[in-house]
């Protein structure tokens, strides 16, 4: 059985950012992701974020996570990372997105209970 910290890894080197069926693999049906960013909070389910994944999409051809910081303490694993993507309009130009922080939950090997602060680049 993968680590969590392993599972969180996956995730975030996988297309799951803008690909909702690779989303759906690593979301907990009861997943619940409590997100502050530059615009204020918001809580999401998992309907939300794979609404949110599918809209991503159709906007960029490619997602980059570059993990700075990962540390796991049982099931919990918190990760610092920088999200580039490139755009439809610009796809051999890569730019830089926000800056994440996230404290994950797993349970069951899935995505459970999130955490995120973020700001915009």
């Amino acid at each position: 059985m993968k680590s969590a910290k392993k599972i969180v890894q996956d995730f975030y080197k996988s297309d799951a950012l803008i690909d909702p069926q690779v989303m759906d693999t690593y979301l907990h049906p009861e997943i619940t992701l409590d997100w502050n960013s530059s615009k204020g909070f918001i809580q999401l389910k998992k309907d939300e974020i794979l609404a949110m994944t599918t809209e991503m999409s159709k906007a960029y051809v490619r997602s980059k996570a570059r993990i700075s910081h990962i540390l796991q303490d049982g099931d919990g694993v918190a990760v610092r990372y920088s999200h580039y993507i490139k755009t439809i309009e610009n796809p051999r130009e890569e730019m830089l997105l926000a800056h994440f922080m996230v404290i994950w939950e797993l349970k069951d090997g899935q995505l459970f209970r999130g955490f995120q602060m973020s700001q915009l680049s």
